[in-house]
């Protein structure tokens, strides 16, 4: 098993829990209220520019030209992620310059930043690779059942393409990473702020108003 399998299988308890939180499974039938949609689409994108940065730093602390252009092409999906955003933001009324983080958006964005700022580049995987196979998971899981309003994204998540970029980010991982507690700690780190983030987009922290 590689390492970036053996985080996911190690991290399958948070994954779970993931896929049955009220906040998903209200995406998954549509009956999630578009007001705590509306607040975690402003949250994420906030979310999103900070992910962007760690993979910016990421090109920068590459030592091979192989990883810089991984690094390029997952910065370059997260860009596809942020039109998502802009594209709700627009019909939905919000102003996402306007928005400010919840307190579990700022612990998830500044243990990325952190981590890629001041971390090995392994580690910065470790970290950053959660967001991805979590994401690619719930809309693979998701997409047999998914209806309503929320069916964009879930279809965004489960496109291959999406998957591909994950799999990118875990063959990084394998390649770039010890599998020391530290890389471990990464990993499980990342998918419990993930849970946070869904807990409190539930709970309506950071919610804004949608038109």
């Amino acid at each position: 098993m590689s390492p970036s399998a053996r985080m996911w299988a190690d991290s399958a308890d948070l994954a779970a829990a993931a896929l049955g939180h009220p906040f998903v499974t209200g995406i998954a039938d549509g009956t999630l209220p578009r007001e705590r949609f509306a607040g975690y689409v402003a949250q994420d994108a906030f979310f999103l520019e900070a992910f962007a940065r760690a993979y910016a730093l990421g090109v920068a602390h590459s030592r091979d030209r192989a990883t810089l252009e991984a690094f390029a092409d997952l910065l370059a999906g997260v860009r596809e992620e942020l039109r998502l955003h802009d594209g709700y933001a627009a019909r939905w009324g919000i102003d996402l310059a306007a928005v400010e983080p919840a307190p579990a958006t700022l612990a998830y964005t500044e243990f990325l930043l952190a981590t890629a700022a001041l971390g090995d580049v392994g580690e910065v995987c470790a970290a950053m690779t959660p967001c991805m196979r979590l994401y690619a998971h719930l809309g693979e899981s998701l997409a047999a059942s998914a209806a309503g309003l929320y069916r964009e994204w879930v279809d965004t998540y489960a496109d291959p393409g999406f998957a591909d970029l994950a799999a990118t980010l875990e063959a990084l991982l394998d390649r770039l990473a010890a599998d020391t507690p530290a890389v471990r700690r990464a990993y499980r780190r990342a998918m419990q702020l993930e849970l946070g983030f869904f807990d409190a987009a539930w709970a309506g922290r950071g919610t804004v108003a949608a038109e």
